[in-house]
């Protein structure tokens, strides 16, 4: 294939023609508009009785406090709305980042752009496992092929050529590389046509969304029956059944966990930013749930452990083996040129491979202007490697001197079998490797052999007649931050297993390197000798697999899940995909790794580094942390609510609880769950903690009673404060304005201890997030506001009370911090 690009359009026209055409992306009906958004609010439970009260005022002749309830209807739909809004976004820019990837020349250069970003006229370049993003016509074409079955219903992959041969988007590339012009995107493509969608951009169930599903479900249940229940109660006991549907209406509004879905949504779409930043990107949000139950990490050496950038450090010909670390420019002694030469003929024109990199720098470096180099010589046929050969050769033609050549690079082994030598070279060839892979080198072999000319050319590999010339060394150097990174993954009971093709000593150096147990080493040929009982069983005491297929991955993903581990793995191939779709978490590279393979995986590396793969597994504790955190205070906050609208009738009082004050708290509960505890920074101690059991509840019995218990204390705090001041004199309005201070001031003093559930005073305080400071400041404005201004507060059926009343339920609610850190040390004690 010509190396020569077409210059592509530059970056302003590009940029002129997505303003005009408009981004190449399908499926945009499936985005939730805002008024879509706002029609899913208007439907919410709390927001039908909301209104339903609304009108109960109304009939009773009472058109300003209906009004008034009606304007707090409307001020939370908006706030929500917003909050629906911006989970909407944080979604929208990851669908942007998981749409599939282009490499697009823009003026003149390679860029790799987001698939939505190509315009009509762009030129691209395809490659082995991409999925094409447009229509267009192939420019250039090297064994080019295309599964269109998404299209045509046809299994066998489509052979592309230039000058007429079309690509289709939303086809996959299986095999050769290529070039294409754009003829057509987004909808004008035949996939926009007939009207299907490259991705479904729902959120899959989960065990976490089912769990929270049925734990909503049955508080509904609950909450509908004590409704009707109150409501008859209090019709039977003080007459005016419209009376007593509104405060069932009120006790119904405190039972129905509206948050709760709430809360798991904005926590993951806002996770799933929060990771995106540490350049992982979330392809399905079910992840974020199972990243805190990771036992094994499976990861790829090339590229994540290592630096991915090769260099050739010792050659090896005839038992001589140099190093290359302190030869000067040009000082290649000639008993080597020869094994340099083939292993850049064996290396692809224009490679990306950062070996075949290292073979073409090396070789400019110290062969320039000699007779081992061959601008002028045409690939007439390429063998690709394959499973059952680790090696790749390349058949020249010299139509200057009229003889073909053929060069092959490989596994020792696989070369040494190519050569057919006998057993005691076999032997030299072997130790040779095993020396210089003892120092954690890549090392390859490389063959040369004669071909006849343009004609007859055998149709595997085996059949030419190789000699073998030598080995190559290349060094890959473990990234610093590894060592650190394992080390913490060991720390928070997670095992790291390294999987690599590389020869077993190779492997076994640069897991040693990393700090991963590399006592044992399992290889490709003994790992499917096994049986899967028996993989199952080796398998739980090896961390390091070598000259490993990615066919064979699966099989590494089988024997961990069969001994029921939470299993993460990399990948970046086609043939990786099956790993990928299999494991728990499938990690798949961003910068190296093919469209099917992010397509598999939960997880994209942006930047394919190891230490990204810790970051968000730390971030997955931490949000699945706060999520809990949130719904433990969620479900606090409640009691007092259904407590304080049962008790006052239960003891002839007035009642303290109407429909707008349950609406004045929804304000303060929803930003305080979803907004402070997502931003919380969570304990320095996650990742000194073992992986979360599979089995383990959203909350257990402990965190449900822990609830319970604190949302009583307030409870009976505020009731107690209530009935004390109507005892004493005052009136009912001014007594129901000092326990709704008592009960505003205790929530808000709630999120400090449940932020972080094991904390003390000292740090019950500390790490205090900006947000959460806004969050409380205006919920104590705002508070003043209902109770301190009489115009304001007549409308809550407050009358406000003087400022050391105020300032004494103010002291009293935030003095409930003693009762809720008093009942953590008990519960800590018991448990």
């Amino acid at each position: 294939m010509s190396t020569d690009f077409p210059q592509g359009l530059s970056q302003e026209a590009a940029a002129a023609r997505l303003a005009a055409e408009g981004p190449n992306e399908l499926g945009t009906e499936q985005r939730r508009t805002l008024i879509a958004i706002a029609a899913e609010v208007a439907r919410e439970p709390m927001f039908l009785l909301l209104i339903g009260a609304g009108a109960i005022y109304l009939a009773m002749g009472d058109a300003h406090e209906a009004m008034i309830l009606l304007g707090f209807v409307v001020i939370i739909m908006v706030v929500t709305i917003l909050q629906e809004r911006r989970t909407e976004n944080a979604l929208e820019s990851l669908r942007d980042l998981s749409s599939p990837r282009a490499l697009v020349i823009r003026d003149g250069v390679p860029t790799r752009i987001a698939g939505r970003e190509v315009v009509l006229d762009d030129i691209l370049i395809l490659t082995e496992g991409d999925r094409v993003p447009a229509d267009g016509v192939v420019l250039q074409a090297h064994e080019l092929a295309a599964d269109e079955s998404m299209l045509t219903g046809e299994s066998e992959a489509m052979a592309k050529f230039p000058d007429g041969g079309e690509v289709f988007a939303g086809t996959l590339l299986v095999r050769g590389q290529g070039v294409m012009r754009v003829t057509a995107t987004g909808g004008k493509t035949e996939l926009g046509r007939i009207g299907k969608s490259l991705q479904n951009i729902a959120i899959e169930s989960s065990p976490l969304r089912d769990e929270i599903g049925w734990l909503t479900q049955r508080l509904v249940v609950i909450g509908i029956g004590l409704c009707l229940a109150l409501a008859v109660l209090y019709w039977i006991l003080r007459g005016g059944w419209m009376e007593g549907l509104l405060a069932g209406i009120t006790l119904a509004m405190g039972i129905l966990p509206q948050e709760f879905p709430v809360i798991m949504i904005v926590f993951f779409a806002l996770g799933a930013r929060r990771i995106a930043a540490q350049r992982v990107l979330t392809r399905r949000l079910n992840a974020i749930e199972t990243l805190g139950e990771t036992t094994v990490l499976c990861v790829d050496k090339t590229g994540t452990l290592t630096e991915n950038r090769m260099a050739v450090s010792a050659l090896s010909v005839g038992g001589q083996i140099l190093e290359t670390g302190d030869l000067a420019a040009g000082e290649l002694p000639e008993h080597y040129h020869e094994l340099l030469e083939y292993a850049v003929l064996a290396s692809e024109i224009v490679p990306h491979d950062p070996m075949e990199l290292a073979f073409h720098h090396f070789a400019h470096e110290y062969l320039p202007n000699t007779e081992h180099l061959h601008p002028d010589w045409s690939l007439a046929r390429e063998y690709e490697l394959s499973s059952e050969l680790l090696a790749m050769s390349h058949l020249w033609r010299n139509d200057a001197d009229g003889r073909d050549v053929v060069a092959s690079k490989g596994a020792p082994e696989a070369i040494a079998d190519l050569c057919h030598l006998e057993e005691e070279a076999r032997r030299r060839v072997s130790q040779e490797a095993e020396i210089m892979a003892g120092r954690g080198l890549r090392v390859l072999g490389v063959a040369k052999a004669k071909a006849d000319v343009h004609k007859n050319w055998p149709d595997i590999q085996h059949d030419f007649d190789f000699e073998f010339i030598g080995l190559v060394g290349l060094a890959d150097p473990l990234r610093a931050e590894v060592p650190g990174a394992v080390a913490e993954c060991h720390r928070a009971g997670i095992r790291v297993v390294m999987i690599t093709g590389d020869h077993p000593h190779t492997a076994r150096a640069i897991a040693a390197s990393a700090g991963i147990d590399s006592r044992e080493v399992l290889t490709g040929d003994e790992l499917s000798a096994l049986d899967a009982a028996t993989l199952a069983q080796r398998i739980a005491a090896v961390n390091v697999f070598a000259r490993v297929t990615p066919q064979q991955k699966l099989a590494v993903v089988e024997a961990l899940k069969a001994n029921g581990e939470v299993t993460a793995m990399t990948g970046d191939g086609v043939n990786d995909a099956p790993a990928l779709k299999a494991a728990h978490i499938g990690i798949a590279m961003g910068k190296r790794g093919t469209d099917v393979a992010r397509e598999a995986a939960s997880l994209v590396l942006l930047e394919d580094d190891f230490t990204a793969i810790v970051a968000a597994i730390r971030l997955g504790r931490r949000i699945f942390a706060n999520l809990r955190q949130a719904l433990v205070y969620t479900l606090a906050v409640h009691i007092p609510i259904i407590g304080l609208s049962i008790l006052p009738l239960m003891f002839g009082m007035p009642l303290i609880l109407a429909p707008i004050h349950i609406a004045f708290l929804e304000l303060v509960i929803n930003p305080a769950c979803s907004v402070v505890f997502e931003a919380e920074a969570g304990s320095p101690r996650l990742m000194e903690q073992p992986p979360r059991s599979t089995t383990e509840s959203l909350l257990s019995a402990r965190q449900i009673v822990l609830s319970l218990v604190q949302g009583s204390l307030v409870t009976l705090v505020v009731a107690a404060c209530y009935w004390w001041l109507l005892a004493n004199g005052s009136i009912a309005e001014e007594a129901r304005a000092l326990a709704f201070i008592v009960l505003v001031t205790a929530n808000a003093a709630l999120i400090f201890p449940t932020r972080l559930p094991q904390s003390g005073w000292r740090e019950m305080f500390a790490g205090l997030s900006p947000v959460s400071a806004w969050v409380l400041g205006g919920t104590l404005l705002g508070l003043s506001v209902i109770t301190g201004v009489p115009a304001i507060a007549e409308t809550f059926t407050f009358r406000p009370p003087s400022l050391p009343q105020g300032l004494l339920a103010f002291g009293i609610g935030a003095g409930m911090l003693v009762l809720f850190e008093v009942g953590k040390i008990v519960m800590r004690q018991r448990h």
